[in-house]
């Protein structure tokens, strides 16, 4: 139901609201504003998205917990989107989603709201039961054997 209302009330709101903006500043400055703002929120959306990428990498080379980084990316994701889509509201909301603040907050919000049953980081259930030191007994067969060479070899590849 929530989903319904949503998609209800938002298009009347950026139609109300392309009706006010339009009665104050006229037809032609309205839609260079509109344009405008999907063109700065792509650039915004493009460089902080390439940001949080690295933090995503770094985090995952550090072993941290990559949470923040990923829903970071998805707020990204999501302002791009809104700033895409032609309006005045869903523009402010996706410029707020692009100030790391409010993306803190938002993730603040939703991490208190939520509860992780289990979260692990480590070999996995395939590995569970292999110690460190362990052999493993292989068999294995050449793919490339040594190819002798058809040429005499130069000075830069002789040893």
């Amino acid at each position: 139901m929530w989903l319904f209302l949503i998609f209800i009330a938002i298009p009347m709101i950026e139609i109300a609201l392309f009706i006010q903006v339009g009665g104050l500043i006229g037809l032609w400055p309205t839609l260079g504003i509109v344009v405008l703002m999907a063109i700065a929120g792509t650039w915004l959306v493009r460089s902080q998205g390439a940001r949080e990428m690295a933090n995503l990498r770094n985090s995952f080379s550090e072993l941290r917990d990559p949470s923040e980084p990923l829903a970071n990316g998805a707020m990204i994701l999501l302002a791009g989107a809104l700033l895409l889509t032609p309006g005045f509201f869903t523009d402010i909301v996706g410029l707020l989603l692009l100030l790391p603040p409010v993306r803190r907050g938002v993730f603040a919000y939703v991490r208190n709201r939520v509860s992780v049953a289990r979260f692990d980081m480590g070999p996995g259930p395939a590995n569970a039961d292999r110690r460190p030191g362990d052999v493993i007994d292989a068999d294995f067969s050449v793919l490339d054997p040594d190819k002798t060479p058809t040429h005499r070899p130069s000075d830069w590849t002789r040893h």
